[in-house]
């Protein structure tokens, strides 16, 4: 019997646990340590903030769940990963050995970078459904003495998307009570040109969301980088393309949100050959370490070099279809190696992504996520707030259920030719 820990409650280490439970078979044990009590549907904290969803709309309880399917569920947060040990040290003072890790933590959000950034500053977050749910706090506030808001992502930012989401769904409510005409809106952002994402853009993305936010007067900051927030104002440093300050701007705001830079959590940090020295996991084409090989990596906690050189800093996002891909690689490379083969299979990093704007949206299809691609497409239109919803609604089912993969999901799949992995499908 093999012991396989997963580190991560989140997307990538939830769709791993059952991935990994589905591969190998019951006569393996399969583990998940999360801090958090349940699983978040991270793509909806847009709508928590806004009051559009509860926090109890969009969480699944671990305890109750995991153990239905076959999996154990630990309610920790990891200290210290010891990987010459083959152990990890918990908050809860014990220490759980493993045969295999899959590292899905996420990162940590950091916040501290920036003085006055973050929800014990002066900003919002959407980042997580407790941020979330305190924003929609703050909210409801902002709205009975609305002002100007600012909202973006900062320097060194890896995820771009839930950004302009939640300016355009911040629009959408505010039209919806009949105030957007009180509230100045401004969208600060490191990206080199709206739309970049992090990625280079994907098909039309800036011509489309440049569109959106004049349709939305939405003003604009790009090439910006965040040097402080203070209570009602945040200076923020425009660059030219050389990377030169061009202009600095001092934004008053009644209601802010920015999403953060990411690093590795604390237990991570400093490893010599698991992690870089931002903290993320470094892992070769098959998912895997190349200092220790059975430990895995998936998700936004892995290292991915910047795509180019931007005047600011801008990360790499890794979004829902591209870190289910990594998670099938793993769970099948594992189930290879557990019989004494060598690895095979590579995630294909194909990324599709609703962007909802909550009277529409915008979607992409990117393979692979990263440039040079095969397929290079956007659209936009009413019907993505309805798909966003309805993957929602079925995502969270998946969680509940403890299915992968339904046949039909494949099926949708394969008829838009859309695959997990690089090489053949495993039966």
């Amino acid at each position: 019997m093999s012991r396989v820990l997963i580190l991560g409650g989140g997307v990538a280490g939830i769709s791993a646990a059952y991935e990994i439970r589905e591969a190998l078979g019951k006569s393996h044990e399969v583990t998940v340590v999360s801090k958090a009590p349940y699983f978040q549907f991270t793509p909806s904290n847009p709508w928590v903030a806004v009051k559009w969803r509860t926090r109890e709309d969009i969480t699944v309880d671990l305890a109750s769940t995991l153990p239905r399917h076959g999996v154990k569920f630990v309610h920790a947060a990891a200290e210290k990963v010891l990987p010459e040990e083959n152990a990890v040290r918990l908050s809860n003072g014990e220490t759980m050995g493993y045969d295999y890790l899959v590292i899905a933590t996420g990162p940590e959000l950091a916040f501290d970078e920036i003085e006055g950034l973050g929800p014990e500053g002066f900003t919002q977050s959407v980042c997580d459904v407790e941020h979330a749910t305190s924003a929609q706090a703050g909210w409801e506030a902002f709205c009975a003495n609305p002002g100007p808001i600012v909202v973006g992502a900062v320097q060194g930012a890896s995820c771009y998307g839930p950004a302009y989401e939640f300016a355009m769904i911040m629009d959408t409510d505010l039209r919806k009570r009949k105030i957007r005409d009180k509230v100045p809106m401004t969208f600060v952002t490191a990206e080199p040109y709206v739309g970049h994402l992090g990625l280079g853009g994907v098909g039309d993305t800036k011509g489309l969301l440049e569109s959106e936010m004049r349709e939305r007067h939405i003003r604009w900051i790009t090439n910006a980088k965040v040097a402080k927030v203070e209570e009602g104002k945040m200076t923020v440093l425009e660059h030219d393309d050389d990377g030169a300050v061009k202009k600095t701007r001092e934004l008053p705001f009644g209601y802010s949100m920015m999403l953060p830079a990411f690093r590795g959590i604390p237990a991570l940090m400093g490893i010599e050959g698991l992690v870089n020295p931002r903290g993320f996991v470094i892992v070769d084409k098959h998912q895997r370490n190349p200092k220790y090989a059975n430990i895995f990596g998936a998700g936004v906690c892995i290292a991915i070099a910047p795509l180019e050189a931007t005047p600011v800093p801008v990360g790499v996002p890794k979004t829902g279809y591209m870190i289910e891909s990594m998670v099938t690689a793993i769970a099948w490379n594992l189930k290879e190696i557990v019989a004494g083969k060598e690895p095979t299979h590579q995630g294909s990093w194909n990324a599709i992504c609703l962007a909802d704007f909550g009277d529409g949206g915008v979607v992409f299809v990117a393979q692979p996520q990263n440039p040079p691609r095969n397929v290079n497409w956007s659209s936009s239109g009413k019907w993505v707030h309805l798909a966003k919803v309805a993957f929602e609604k079925y995502f969270l089912r998946k969680v509940r259920k403890g299915s992968t993969e339904p046949y039909y999901e494949k099926a949708v799949m394969q008829m838009l030719n859309i695959s997990k992995l690089k090489d053949k499908e495993p039966a």
